[in-house]
């Protein structure tokens, strides 16, 4: 009995307690809400997350920022001849403090000179991601964008004939002297054998190089034998009218190049051996799309500003150097667009890859006396200047020799270092020419 009890009663008291405990935990999650009890879910999801999104920030910006030091580091760090960039800045800055006009054109000349070769290195880097047509266009866009920079900011400024001159100078310098140095370098080289190149891709040039010099001649010839119907009006009319036929024509040029007979323009290769050994040096870009299209919108940035403080600075360094205009235009600013080419093309020569070294210095002067004046001439019908193909009679005469000369010296499809010398003095020839030359317009 007293076990039964005694048994009853710890149930009994047990019953009691376990009431309690459920009272208690009743009134403990009646407390808790379900509103809290999301509240509490949710921080805890909030916390993780946000420790994740952190973690992915922290990250996100390290990447980041190591690929914009790759980037810069390919770009600006990897070429000897960006030492020249900080002439930039500097230029800029001697002419805010002072009026010397002569060291601000030489400065910015430095200056320029880095911009436009990794300009088109930023072109050749957009190219690898894109077909063969567009990247014809890229390079005929960008591969002489400095010249054309330079001569819409002279347009703009009203020096018609700095932007005709130094067009002009730089077909000239690209056809002579750099042409001449890749025969003259290659050839030293390799004196013991004939180096050859695709005479089809040279006869093609040629023969667009002859149809700007007949386009330029025309409006010449109409004005110094005052045969125009209208007096200063129709050799402008002539001259624009030209211009979109050789913008038509360049562009069939591409078309033709790269996409109708792209196989019959190949470059030369003494066997199957060298040409899948080049196929296997072919390399691949080094900065990604859009790190090509960055670099081209800063690189184009900033050679329109220091292009700005070139022309406002070329007739005061032809007073402080004593020097005309025209021999500044025709051969000093020219220096500044084909550094690069000029460099670029030697050294293919010395690697017997003529091709390469006759696209870089014939192709840049199609490129010029096909889309670059033509276009000028239509930028400027625009912007409401009379810039026209009448670029005198002493720089029509003085292109039209100079292409005579190279058509023959190509028309074999062989060079050596006589041709390349040749073509060296007589570029000297020109440049002496144009230093005693006096532009009365």
């Amino acid at each position: 009995m007293y076990y039964t009890f005694f048994g009853s009663n710890r149930t009994q008291k047990e019953i009691e307690s376990l009431k309690e405990r459920s009272s208690h935990a009743f009134e403990d999650e009646s407390l808790i809400s379900p509103e809290k009890i999301g509240q509490n879910s949710h921080s805890f999801h909030e916390s993780q997350l946000g420790s994740s999104y952190g973690e992915w920030r922290i990250w996100g910006s390290k990447h980041l920022g190591s690929a914009v030091f790759m980037s810069i580091r390919i770009v600006v760090f990897s070429n000897k001849l960006n030492f020249l960039m900080p002439f930039g800045p500097l230029a800029v800055l001697i002419h805010i403090l002072t009026d010397h006009n002569g060291w601000v054109f030489f400065l910015t000349l430095l200056g320029i000179t880095p911009l436009a070769e990794r300009l088109g290195y930023a072109t050749e880097q957009l190219a690898f991601y894109t077909g063969d047509t567009v990247g014809g266009l890229l390079n005929a866009t960008f591969g002489n964008a400095t010249e054309i920079i330079i001569s819409i900011y002279a347009l703009k400024s009203g020096m018609i004939r700095v932007v005709q001159q130094s067009l002009l100078g730089s077909i000239l310098s690209n056809m002579l002297l750099v042409l001449g140095c890749a025969f003259f370098c290659g050839g030293i080289v390799f004196n013991k054998k004939q180096q050859v190149f695709n005479k089809a891709i040279a006869v093609l040039n040629s023969g667009l190089l002859l149809m700007a010099v007949m386009g330029l001649l025309f409006p010449a010839v109409l004005h110094f034998t005052h045969t125009e119907v209208h007096f200063g009006r129709s050799e402008l009319a002539l001259s624009r009218f030209s211009s979109c036929i050789m913008l038509l024509a360049y562009g069939g040029y591409l078309f033709f190049q790269f996409k109708s007979q792209k196989n019959l323009y190949k470059p030369i290769s003494e066997g199957e051996i060298l040409h899948e050994e080049g196929l296997d040096d072919d390399e691949g870009p080094e900065i990604s799309k859009w790190e090509s299209v960055i670099w081209l919108s800063i690189l184009t940035a900033w050679i329109a500003i220091l292009s700005q403080y070139l022309v406002d600075a070329i007739e005061g360094a032809s007073a402080a150097w004593k020097m005309p205009v025209s021999f500044i235009s025709v051969v000093l600013l020219p220096l500044v667009g084909n550094a690069a080419e000029h460099a670029s093309a030697i050294m293919f020569a010395m690697k017997d890859k003529l091709d390469i070294s006759l696209g870089v210095a014939i192709g840049s002067s199609t490129q010029i006396s096909m889309f670059a004046i033509p276009f000028c001439v239509v930028v400027g019908w625009i912007m409401g200047r009379p810039m026209d193909l009448n670029f005198q009679l002493f720089e029509t005469a003085t292109l039209f020799i100079t292409v005579l000369v190279v058509a023959f010296l190509l028309q074999e499809g062989t060079s050596n270092y006589f041709k390349g010398l040749m073509l060296i003095l007589c570029y000297l020839i020109v440049a002496a020419s144009f230093f005693v030359h006096v532009d009365h317009t």
